[in-house]
């Protein structure tokens, strides 16, 4: 099997993560699906967002030079309708939301989407069937 993953980082992305972990330690990113900034990815340091049964750990991202991965969560909500789409997380001049740690650096995270393949989705579906329980499907 390759290295399908449901998430990805742009070297912008990994570039601030750096940055950011540098200063505040291990991060994560949670993505509830909210109104407003609430649909974006929120940074935080790793802990400080309580995750619990309410969402799903997407990927552990691993980010030359950091030392532990970089975890994405999504409400089971959101998950449900973006269960079939890759996420790049990506950057772009603007402010986001005062709680996500990239806000004081005029800069914000977004999610760029795009659909999964056909092949993408039955090796994720594998992944999946293999996993702990409660872990996403595809």
């Amino acid at each position: 099997m390759g290295e399908v993953s449901r998430v990805g980082l742009t070297p912008a992305a990994a570039d601030l993560i750096r940055r950011l972990r540098a200063d505040h330690g291990p991060l994560m990113f949670h993505q509830s699906g909210g109104c407003c900034d609430g649909s974006a990815p929120m940074c935080y340091p790793e802990g400080e967002f309580r995750t619990g049964s309410s969402d799903v750990l997407l990927a552990s991202l691993a980010v030359d030079g950091v030392d532990e991965p970089v975890t994405f969560w999504m409400s089971v909500s959101q998950f449900e309708r973006w269960r079939h789409t890759h996420l790049t997380v990506d950057v772009v001049p603007g402010r986001g939301s005062g709680f996500s740690l990239e806000a004081p650096e005029g800069v914000r995270f977004l999610i760029r989407s795009r659909l999964l393949t056909e092949s993408e989705l039955a090796e994720l579906a594998e992944l999946d069937a293999s996993s702990a329980p409660g872990a996403p499907s595809a």
